[in-house]
C-alpha cells in the first residue's frame, strides 16, 4: 500500500513538472510579451518595406527581416496583416504566418512592425483573395468585383516585432 501510494505521488509529480513551460534558454526564442510574437524577433539589420524588392532582385524567394506599416489585420482571427510603404507607389504585402502558430492583435493597423521570415514571389488565386476580402469584412460587391489572380509578394513570418 505504501509503495503505491508513493508511487503515485511520484508520477503526479513527475507528470505536473513535464507540463510546466521551461524557463531554459531553449524556449527562450519564442514570446508573446505584447511586443513580439512567434519567435524573438529584434529590428537589426531589418530592411525598409520599400527596399524588400530590390534586396529579393531576381529570386522567388528569400528569407529577410522587413520594417513596415501594418495597413489591414484580419478581423476574424488576426491570422494575417498587410504591410504598406510609407511612401506612395508601393504594392501591399499580405503577410502570414509560419505554422499559423501565432496571431495579431486585431487593432494593429497604422502601427510600425519587424517581420521575420520569408518573403515570396507568387500568384494567389481568386478564392484566396475573396478569402482574405471576407476576413477583412469588405462588401458582397468588393468581394464579387475580385475576378483575376494577383502576381503579388507575400511573407510568411516566423516572428513579429510591433515597434510601435
Amino acid at each position: 500500500m505504501l509503495k503505491s501510494l508513493f508511487f503515485g505521488i511520484s508520477a503526479a509529480v513527475l507528470f505536473t513538472a513535464c507540463a510546466q513551460k521551461s524557463s531554459s534558454p531553449a524556449n527562450s526564442n519564442t514570446a508573446n510579451d505584447g511586443k513580439n510574437f512567434g519567435t524573438l524577433v529584434t529590428a537589426d539589420k531589418a530592411v525598409a518595406y520599400d527596399m524588400m524588392l530590390a534586396k529579393m532582385g531576381n529570386k522567388d524567394s528569400m528569407s529577410m527581416k522587413v520594417v513596415g506599416k501594418v495597413k489591414e489585420v484580419c478581423q476574424k482571427k488576426g491570422c494575417w496583416m498587410t504591410l504598406v510603404s510609407d511612401k506612395p507607389g508601393y504594392p501591399e504585402t499580405r503577410v502570414t504566418f509560419k505554422d499559423y502558430a501565432f496571431f495579431m492583435p486585431k487593432d494593429l493597423s497604422g502601427k510600425r512592425v519587424v517581420v521575420d521570415g520569408f518573403a515570396r514571389v507568387e500568384t494567389t488565386s481568386v478564392e484566396v483573395l475573396r478569402h482574405y476580402a471576407e476576413d477583412a469584412k469588405k462588401s458582397p460587391a468588393e468581394i464579387a468585383a475580385i475576378t483575376q489572380p494577383k502576381r503579388e509578394v507575400s511573407f510568411e513570418a516566423a516572428g513579429v516585432l510591433i515597434l510601435d
